[in-house]
């Protein structure tokens, strides 16, 4: 967002930039988990691949997880060559298909029930973690005041070292956003040691607001 003033000679000014940085806990979590299967005929792919997806969704709903919180962000299929032979055309092998889901957990506590309960049920990736602020217009706004203020204390030295006074302000500019924590595993599959709960480190975020001031001078 900007704001303005009109008819400001562009000489009688001072340009600064003022950074704020919140840190945050996260509250919520994006889980990416899918299914991946090859199979000779399109129809048995498409089959298993439902069969092992409907597994993977009901255990998602069993952990908590609300099916508003549930959505799907890959479906895909893919015929499979076998390019072994060399000075001959490829061989069609099969046919690959890949169905991936985001699930957004809401209580922390139970994530690791989540990813352990989306694995076991026959999920074979898991391609990461993402933690965030459900609700980031707080520490936004925090952010925000402490760019200005940033932005203002260097104004006030430069005006200070040129002998001249700060009389209002000219134009604003704003730039924001959060930094997610991503967390990547590896695939996953059946030798997952179901006796073993995933541990789970939710750490913190930052929310950077920077702002670029130009006030106005005499």
């Amino acid at each position: 967002m900007a704001y303005c003033a009109k008819n400001v000679p562009q000489w009688n000014t001072i340009s600064v930039s003022g950074l704020g940085r919140v840190t945050t806990v996260p509250d919520v979590a994006d889980v990416q988990v899918g299914v991946t299967l090859s199979r000779a005929k399109v129809r048995d792919a498409q089959a298993a691949a439902a069969t092992a997806m409907a597994a993977v969704l009901a255990a998602l709903r069993t952990a908590g997880v609300a099916d508003k919180d549930i959505q799907t962000t890959q479906l895909s299929l893919q015929p499979v060559y076998d390019y072994s032979s060399s000075g001959t055309p490829p061989r069609l092998t099969g046919y690959q298909i890949v169905n991936s889901v985001k699930a957004t957990v809401r209580k922390l506590d139970t994530l690791s029930d989540v990813i352990d309960g989306a694995l076991a049920a026959g999920a074979t990736s898991l391609d990461g973690i993402t933690f965030r602020v459900d609700d980031p217009s707080g520490a936004e706004a925090q952010a925000r005041t402490a760019a200005m203020s940033d932005a203002l204390t260097k104004a006030d030295a430069l005006a200070k070292a040129a002998g001249v006074s700060i009389t209002g302000v000219s134009s604003i500019t704003e730039q924001s956003g959060s930094t997610p924590v991503p967390m990547a595993y590896p695939a996953a599959g059946p030798a997952l040691d179901k006796a073993a709960s995933t541990p789970i480190a939710v750490g913190t975020n930052e929310v950077d607001v920077s702002v670029s001031v130009v006030y106005l001078i005499p």
